[in-house]
């Protein structure tokens, strides 16, 4: 890709090392028109987002 897209992908739990590519991928299985938009649109919102808190857990057990 040529252009610079703004992206949260960086701070989501889906984004995650694969040793194979050995790089950052998605690790979420997204279908083709889904894909289509991702690749083509650079203000997509991906509904699969989930942002990474690893303190979500500590604080509901406050």
């Amino acid at each position: 890709m040529t252009g610079k897209r703004s992206s949260n992908c960086e701070s989501c739990v889906n984004y995650v090392y694969d040793d194979l590519y050995g790089s950052y991928v998605c690790d979420v299985n997204l279908d083709e028109d889904e894909l289509i938009r991702f690749m083509t649109y650079s203000n997509f919102n991906c509904p699969y987002f989930q942002y990474n808190d690893e303190y979500k857990i500590v604080r509901k057990q406050m």
